[in-house]
């Protein structure tokens, strides 16, 4: 297995394990690892990376489902309403320097794990 491949079972790998366990992986597994690692721009890592946790959130969630840890109906009322901020999200993220998306996910990591941990 040549090393490109070898990088993104790496990837795939954590992705599927972090979405597991926390509900996370697409953004904060996926994305960073794809610009450090492949050399992606942020827009193509963000692509890239949605395409890919359809796939892993899907089944991740038919397994949850199979323990009893999911409320369907709660997920529509978050799913749904969601996807108009995914369209609001994609067309900003295009109008905005990559620089500063870069920038503005960082302090969101950031954020997030300080307000996990304290």
């Amino acid at each position: 297995m040549s090393s490109r491949l070898a990088r993104l079972a790496a990837v795939a790998t954590a992705a599927g394990a972090f979405s597991g366990l926390f509900g996370v992986g697409g953004g904060t597994i996926i994305v960073p690892l794809l610009i450090l690692w492949f050399g992606y721009g942020e827009r193509e890592a963000t692509g890239t990376s949605l395409a890919a946790i359809g796939i892993i959130a899907g089944l991740a969630a038919a397994a949850h489902g199979l323990y009893g840890n999911v409320d369907p109906v709660n997920a529509l009322l978050i799913g749904l309403p969601a996807v108009g901020g995914v369209l609001a999200g994609t067309a900003l993220q295009q109008r905005i320097p990559e620089r500063a998306v870069a920038g503005a996910f960082a302090v969101l990591l950031v954020a997030s794990a300080l307000v996990l941990v304290f």
